[in-house]
């Protein structure tokens, strides 16, 4: 149990979990949700104040959050108007993270943590975790892919952010009519364009769909900037 560990194992706990509370928090705001800068750049003693015990562990059942979409991340998820469907609603809406605390993740943590998601109203739910999903476990995230997105991340995978390393280049979603001038301009049907799959590190920071295109800028010392184009399956 973390509660005996000596003083220094407790801190490089601390730290851990500061800088995967810091890496979701960036991953939430690059999705274009609206959370305050103090939320995203949390320094570590502010941390250690707002979310540890007194003996110095981490209160990992105060680790959860919720944000809502801004509008500009509203209007990149609205269908285009049509004839038929004049006022088209937008298919995301607010988001749940929650730092879970189970020493293992079956079905049945996954469908407590969707209940609590939908019945709350979420569009999305982030789940961390600090042991793997079973293969039981992640089957069943599909089951409810129809009324809510959930989504898992290992703890371990978020102290550090994959999108700041120097050779991950900047990925940019399209808007919806962006997808559809972009496909008009270069006379291509959505399956020519080249793929990145949803499974991707990158596509799964920014939580991508599948059908949705995004904008890949890489500076290079020959050509200077330039930029592609991923399909996401």
């Amino acid at each position: 149990m973390i509660d005996d560990l000596p003083n220094d194992a407790k801190s490089k706990e601390v730290v851990r979990l500061w800088r995967a509370w810091r890496t979701v928090h960036e991953m939430v705001a690059d999705r274009e949700y609206e959370l305050a800068e103090d939320e995203v750049t949390i320094s570590l003693d502010r941390f250690r104040d707002e979310y540890c015990h007194p003996d110095g562990t981490v209160n990992r059942a105060k680790l959860q959050f919720s944000a809502r979409p801004s509008d500009s991340m509203l209007r990149k998820n609205t269908p285009p108007a049509t004839a038929s469907n004049p006022d088209p609603v937008p298919d995301c809406g607010p988001i749940w993270v929650e730092f879970l605390t189970d020493k293992q993740f079956g079905v049945g943590q996954i469908r407590q943590f969707a209940k609590y998601t939908i019945s709350n109203n979420y569009k999305t739910g982030i789940m961390v975790t600090h042991v793997p999903l079973s293969p039981a476990a992640r089957k069943s995230l599909a089951s409810v892919e129809n009324l809510a997105k959930i989504e898992c991340f290992l703890e371990d995978d978020l102290l550090v952010n994959i999108t700041h390393h120097e050779l991950v280049p900047r990925h940019v979603l399209l808007s919806r009519e962006e997808k559809i001038a972009l496909l008009k301009r270069y006379r291509l049907k959505e399956t020519q364009l080249p793929r990145i799959l949803q499974k991707d590190p990158v596509a799964r920071y920014l939580g991508l769909k599948r059908g949705q295109v995004v904008k890949i800028i890489r500076v290079s010392e020959t050509a200077g900037r330039y930029a592609s184009y991923r399909l996401c399956v």
